[in-house]
């Protein structure tokens, strides 16, 4: 199968592409830049809002996996809601000539403030721009893969884990700021909990509901279980040897952050058992 993966050069989007290409699948990569592309894919530089036939330009893949967004942690930055048209433009004018299958990443905050368990059932009442927007955009895509009879896959990321710096994640800051020599991180009281997913984990479940179709729509992207936040955090310095100490209390908590939260993991379960393990 060929896949289309776009904003390949992106903090999650150079993981997943390596995963889909260890695993054997044909992969083309697309985004503005290509420094961080595994170079065993197909690369194409492009701005895929200003293609007027996508699907022959890439050569109709068989899958779009959909990773494409700018400013994902600004969450109310104006380009969430400036871009949708595009998103759904591109998207539709896939789904219009031919595609099979449609995979795009969603996101915990399309939820909004909620506490328990997410399951794909679970109502959506989004608290920022960057919520608002990508539910706006599930239900777009959604509709328009139910009327074509095409498969349809929303990948509902939670809270990724990763230790690089070449990302804007807490977890990237704090790496950069360790580089830099710094003290103290700048920190809240951290006794939100959320579902945390280290980033590896985190690509190898995207790649694995990306090369199977019996398990579709809303999957939560997870670890299925809620930890403190101010846990997840000193233990990501004490097992990267960090010197850096949090400072808490320095910000306050998000608003609109939910008090605990955490994704229902059964999907994805039974995607890795079909898979075998």
């Amino acid at each position: 199968m060929k896949i289309l993966v776009t904003g390949a050069n992106g903090y999650l989007g150079k993981g997943v592409v390596k995963k889909l290409l260890d695993a054997g699948s044909e992969v083309i990569a697309t985004d503005f830049d290509d420094s961080f592309i595994d170079k065993r894919s197909k690369i194409v530089i492009e701005n895929i809002f200003e293609i007027d036939n996508p699907y022959e330009y890439f050569n109709k893949p068989d899958i779009l996996l959909h990773m494409a967004w700018r400013d994902g942690f600004i969450h109310n930055s104006k380009s969430h809601i400036q871009d949708l048209p595009y998103h759904a433009d591109f998207i539709s004018k896939m789904i219009d000539s031919g595609i099979k299958q449609v995979v795009v990443l969603g996101s915990v905050h399309e939820i909004g403030f909620y506490e328990g368990s997410v399951s794909e059932e679970t109502p959506c009442n989004p608290q920022s721009l960057y919520g608002i927007s990508k539910n706006a955009l599930r239900g777009i895509v959604q509709l328009a893969c139910q009327k074509k009879n095409i498969i349809f896959q929303w990948l509902r990321g939670f809270y990724i884990v990763g230790n690089t710096e070449d990302g804007s994640s807490l977890f990237s800051k704090i790496v950069q700021a360790e580089k830099k020599g710094e003290k103290e991180f700048p920190f809240t009281n951290g006794l939100n909990q959320f579902d945390f997913i280290d980033y590896d984990e985190f690509c190898s479940q995207v790649s694995n509901v990306v090369l199977q179709t019996n398990v579709n729509g809303i999957i939560n992207i997870c670890s299925g279980r809620p930890e403190k936040l101010s846990d997840r955090v000193e233990y990501f310095i004490a097992e990267n040897k960090f010197q850096i100490k949090l400072k808490y209390g320095a910000f306050p908590e998000r608003s609109y952050d939910s008090k605990a939260i955490w994704g229902d993991n059964n999907k994805i379960v039974e995607i890795k058992d079909r898979a075998g393990g």
